[in-house]
C-alpha cells in the first residue's frame, strides 16, 4: 500500500472535535462566584462583629496600660485594613456575569487571580503581623497580674494557636483557592483556544 498520497489534513479536519459544554462551565463560573461572594459576606460579619466586641471590651474594660491600648488598636487596624483590601474582590466578582465573551471571563478570572494572590501573600502577611504585636502587647497587662507559669502559658497558647492558622490553615487554604481558580482558568483558556482557531 502506497502511503504516500493519504491526505492526513483532510482526516484530520474531518475527526469529530469534542467542544467543552460552555453552558456547564458558566453553572460552575456562577457557582465559584456564589461560594467566594458567600464567603466574602461572612468574612465581613465576622470581622465586623470582632472589631464590635474588642471596642466593647476596651470600653467596659479600661485597660489601665498603654501596651493593652496600642494592641487594641492594632487588632483594629489590621482587621479595618485587611478587610479594605479583602472586598476589593467584591468588584471582581461583579465584573463577572452571563453576558460576556469567554476572553472577558478569562480576563475577569485572571484579574481575580492576581487581586487574590495580593491578599494572599502580602496583605495576609501584614494582617498576621499586626494582629499577632496586637493581641501580644495587649496580653502584656493580664499576664503581669499572673504567675510566671500562667504568664508563660497564656503566650504559648497564643503563640501555637497563631503558628498554627499561619503554617497550616492558612497554605492550606491558599491551595485550595488557587486549585479552583486555576482549574476554571484552565478550562476558559482551553475554550478560548478552541474558539480562536
Amino acid at each position: 500500500m502506497d502511503n504516500s498520497n493519504i491526505d492526513f489534513t483532510a482526516i484530520w479536519k474531518q475527526q469529530k472535535v469534542v467542544q467543552p459544554d460552555i453552558v456547564e462551565l458558566q453553572n460552575k463560573l456562577n457557582q465559584f462566584k456564589k461560594n467566594n461572594v458567600k464567603k466574602l459576606i461572612f468574612s465581613n460579619i465576622l470581622l465586623i462583629t470582632t472589631i464590635v466586641l474588642v471596642i466593647f471590651i476596651w470600653y467596659k474594660y479600661q485597660p489601665q496600660y498603654l501596651t493593652t491600648k496600642i494592641g487594641i488598636v492594632l487588632v483594629i487596624f489590621a482587621m479595618t485594613i485587611f478587610l479594605l483590601v479583602y472586598n476589593k474582590q467584591f468588584s471582581s466578582f461583579n465584573k463577572i456575569d452571563d453576558t460576556q465573551t469567554t476572553g472577558n471571563y478569562l480576563k475577569s478570572l485572571t484579574d481575580l487571580k492576581t487581586k487574590q494572590k495580593y491578599i494572599q501573600t502580602t496583605m495576609l502577611s501584614m494582617y498576621f503581623i499586626m494582629l499577632s504585636l496586637g493581641i501580644g502587647l495587649y496580653l502584656y497587662e493580664y499576664t503581669l497580674m499572673m504567675s510566671m507559669f500562667w504568664a508563660i502559658f497564656a503566650y504559648g497558647i497564643t503563640l501555637t494557636w497563631i503558628s498554627f492558622n499561619w503554617f497550616y490553615i492558612r497554605p492550606k487554604t491558599i491551595k485550595k483557592k488557587q486549585a479552583k481558580l486555576d482549574e476554571l482558568i484552565s478550562k476558559f483558556e482551553a475554550v478560548n483556544k478552541d474558539l480562536n482557531n
